[in-house]
C-alpha cells in the first residue's frame, strides 16, 4: 500500500508513439502500463492539500488549489482558459512575473483528433502532453504565436469553423474515425489567409506563423477495451474506487466499475494498492 498526496498523471509518449502512464503519489512513482489487467484500489483519506500553498483545505478548487489561491494566483485566472482575454499589457495581471514566463512565451495552436476534429492551444513546451492530456489519437501543430494571447486570437478565429472542447465521454468510448489533419489545416489557410495575414500586419510576422509542413503526431493509449457505458467515479461522493484497470486515457483511469479523473482530484491525500 502506498500513502500520498494524489498529483495529475505524469505522460511520455515511446518511439512507438505509445503513451506511457506514471501515477504520482506524493513521492511514488508507479508505472500505470504495467497494471492494464490488474485489480487496484484507491482510498481517499479525507484531507486536501492545496497544490500550491500546501494549506490544509476542506474543498478543492479548480483541479487542487485552496479558495485563496484560486482567487489570487494568475494561474487561476479566466484569461487561462479564455486567452483571447490576456490582460497582461494592460498592466493588470495579477501576479506579472508569472504571467511573463507563462504568458509572454511561444504558443502553438493545434488541430487534435479525440472526441473528434476541434482547435486548441498550449505552450510550446507542453508538446505531446497536452494532446496526450486531451486523449488526442491524433494531432497538428498549425500555428506558432509570440504569445498566449496571440494564440487565443488564433483560436477565436478558428471557432468560426471548428469546437474548441472535447467531449470527455466519447472520448472514453473508443477511437475517434481517422482523419487528415492536414488536409483540414490546409482549408484553414485557404478560408483565413486573409485574416492571418492582417494580424500579422499588426502583430508582426514574426508573431504569427502559420505551419505548412509540420508533420502529423499519433498516440496510442494503453486501452485493454474501452467501456460500454461511462460512469464517473467521485473521491467526494465515495471514499473507496476500485475494480480491474482496463484502460488509461487522457487524464482518466478507466476501471471495470466506472472511470477516475485523477488531474481532477490533484492534492487529495489517498492509498493505492
Amino acid at each position: 500500500m502506498i500513502e500520498g498526496l494524489l498529483r495529475k498523471l505524469q505522460v511520455s509518449l515511446d518511439s512507438h508513439q505509445c503513451v506511457q502512464y506514471t501515477l504520482l503519489i506524493g513521492e511514488q512513482r508507479i508505472a500505470l502500463n504495467d497494471l492494464i489487467d490488474s485489480s487496484i484500489q484507491l482510498t481517499f483519506l479525507k484531507s486536501i492539500t492545496c497544490i500550491h500553498c500546501r494549506r490544509t483545505t476542506k474543498k478543492s478548487f479548480n483541479q487542487g488549489y485552496c479558495y485563496p489561491c484560486f482567487a489570487k494566483l494568475a494561474q487561476c485566472d479566466l484569461c487561462i482558459m479564455k486567452p483571447e482575454l490576456c490582460h497582461y499589457n494592460q498592466g493588470t495581471c495579477r501576479e506579472p512575473a508569472w504571467g511573463e514566463s507563462f504568458c509572454m512565451t511561444s504558443h502553438i495552436v493545434y488541430l487534435a483528433n479525440s472526441s473528434g476534429v476541434k482547435v486548441g492551444i498550449t505552450r510550446a513546451s507542453q508538446i505531446p502532453t497536452r494532446w496526450i492530456d486531451q486523449g488526442a489519437s491524433q494531432a497538428l501543430p498549425i500555428v506558432r504565436v509570440a504569445t498566449r494571447y496571440l494564440s487565443g486570437v488564433m483560436e477565436v478565429l478558428f471557432r468560426q469553423v471548428l469546437s474548441d472542447r472535447t467531449q470527455w465521454k466519447k472520448m472514453l468510448k473508443g477511437m475517434p474515425d481517422s482523419v487528415v489533419l492536414t488536409d483540414i489545416r490546409d482549408q484553414l489557410w485557404q478560408k483565413f489567409q486573409t485574416d492571418i495575414e492582417m494580424y500579422q500586419e499588426t502583430y508582426g510576422t514574426q508573431s504569427i506563423k502559420f505551419l505548412h509542413d509540420e508533420s502529423e503526431c499519433c498516440m496510442i493509449y494503453p486501452v485493454q477495451r474501452y467501456p460500454e457505458m461511462i460512469q464517473s467515479c467521485n473521491f467526494d461522493k465515495t471514499s473507496i474506487i476500485s475494480g480491474r484497470l482496463i484502460g488509461i486515457k487522457g487524464q482518466y483511469l478507466m476501471l471495470d466499475t466506472g472511470v477516475l479523473n485523477i488531474r481532477k482530484f490533484s492534492g487529495y491525500h489517498i492509498s493505492f494498492q
